[in-house]
């Protein structure tokens, strides 16, 4: 009797990430209360008043246009995340409890496996609406390997933070990169692409389109 083969590897896709104009993907200082970091929340008005943005969260209304489109590209054909344990709270250190279960209430707006690169280990946490997190201590390629097998076929999109963006971007891992780049001057905070020479590395600008709020550019690795 045939068996079916394994779907093929989707993309590892970047999308949404938001920039100043000095370069800078968060702000100086992140906490609790200031989990962007200080001053960081300015460059992302081009995405939550989109209306993917307040679908997202079960609200209605939100702006149509270029801004919405990318937004909703952003979340198309995604069959899991990665994301740094940054943006998955601001716990540091070895996990007190698991009373932290990030910071979007019960219902995540992932809805597929999330995996959280951390140094310190912690069960799955299942919460509402598909999302369930991995914590992932092996490191970048083991993440990225439980993402592909967990999206079965569909792309996988690395959400941030900058630290964990440039990991798979200096490895050549990332298939494309969307940037918004907002007009917003941070002064300082995490660099997304500073020292990485993206061009020795084989991406080429493949899109670029303004708007007030933002400077959409997607940059993708040739073959």
């Amino acid at each position: 009797m045939p068996t079916s083969s394994p779907s093929a590897p989707g993309r590892l896709r970047v999308n949404c990430f938001t920039v100043s104009l000095d370069g800078f993907g968060a702000g100086p200082d992140q906490s609790l209360a200031s989990p962007l970091g200080v001053g960081a929340e300015s460059l992302h008005r081009w995405f939550i008043s989109t209306r993917t943005f307040k679908q997202m969260f079960g609200q209605e209304g939100g702006a149509t246009g270029i801004n919405d489109d990318f937004a909703a590209r952003g979340i198309r054909n995604i069959g899991a995340w990665i994301l740094g344990r940054n943006m998955f709270g601001p716990v540091r250190g070895v996990w007190p409890d698991d009373t932290w279960k990030g910071w979007w209430g019960d219902n995540p707006p992932y809805h597929v496996p999330v995996f959280v690169l951390t140094h310190h280990a912690r069960p799955p946490l299942t919460m509402a609406g598909g999302t369930t997190f991995h914590f992932v201590t092996e490191g970048i390629h083991a993440a990225l390997h439980r993402a592909r097998e967990a999206a079965n076929g569909k792309d996988v999109r690395v959400g941030g933070g900058a630290a964990t963006i440039r990991q798979y971007l200096t490895e050549g891992l990332i298939d494309e990169l969307h940037v918004a780049i907002a007009p917003v001057l941070l002064g300082a905070g995490e660099t997304l692409l500073g020292g990485i020479n993206v061009r020795q590395l084989g991406y080429q600008c493949a899109e670029h389109v303004a708007t007030p709020d933002a400077t959409h550019v997607v940059v993708r690795k040739q073959s």
